[in-house]
């Protein structure tokens, strides 16, 4: 970015497509097809879409309808028997990479896939994986973030006298930066679970000491997490405001010291 000014950039996405797919255990731990969601982002070489825009011709870009029917075709033809089609995830968004690749050819730069998945995490309304790879190493995660979403609990957390009696909801938001390391796969549904029991035993006087607790169980959870950003909400704090809330991030290295 120069004096603050964007860079040049041609993006073709489609956004939000919604199918079904068997990507093994849901929330409740049993195999079966479950709704997700499908966003891709084809970013460009610098300056693709020039000729598109001069000529307002679409076949001189990456037409996104083809693009849409070829994720499409990809989910249900794995998805056409009862056992799971994808080997999780991770395996869909490289899956779906792969053959948005193979559609943009040589217009591609790199594939951006962001892969909503309702049902994974019991405690939370959402589960985001958002994976970028640059062309030239279509196997390889280049940088990857999961956001585990809207997890409501019960805390005892407050200095006022009726906040130290009962319990109040927390809305928590939690994004884990995975590195590239060989380390085993992060079971995020594990991670949620003891992360919530040791939640639920403890108290707090302040959000920032619930956040950090937070941050900290979440960064040494598994050698694959290289920062996390937590965010804390406590919608019944303040009569004239939707919440109050505290956000902090740190890597991992911070808690290895």
């Amino acid at each position: 970015m120069l004096n603050g000014l964007p860079s040049t950039t041609d993006v073709v996405f489609v956004d939000t497509l919604r199918v079904e797919a068997n990507l093994g255990p849901d929330c409740w731990g049993r195999e079966r097809a479950q709704p997700i969601e499908v966003t891709v982002y084809l970013h460009l070489k610098e300056s693709y879409l020039q000729a598109a825009g001069e000529s307002d011709n679409v076949l001189d870009s990456v037409h996104y309808g083809h693009l849409t029917k070829a994720i499409n075709t990809l989910i249900r033809s794995r998805s056409e028997s009862d056992m799971p089609c994808f080997k999780g995830a991770d395996d869909l968004v490289r899956a779906v990479t792969e053959r948005a690749f193979e559609l943009a050819g040589e217009a591609a730069a790199e594939v951006r896939v962001v892969l909503d998945v309702p049902k994974m995490i019991l405690l939370a309304s959402g589960f985001r994986v958002d994976v970028t790879t640059v062309k030239g190493t279509p196997t390889l995660m280049s940088s990857k973030k999961v956001l585990v979403k809207d997890i409501i609990l019960p805390v005892i957390i407050g200095i006022n006298p009726p906040e130290r009696e009962e319990k109040q909801r927390v809305v928590i938001n939690i994004v884990f930066h995975e590195n590239d390391s060989q380390s085993p796969a992060v079971d995020y549904r594990e991670v949620i679970s003891k992360l919530s029991k040791e939640i639920e035993a403890s108290s707090y006087l302040t959000l920032e000491k619930f956040v950090m607790q937070i941050v900290r169980s979440s960064c040494l959870s598994s050698d694959k997490i290289a920062a996390v950003t937590a965010r804390a909400q406590k919608p019944s704090a303040l009569s004239f405001a939707q919440s109050s809330g505290v956000e902090i991030t740190r890597r991992r290295e911070t808690f290895l010291q």
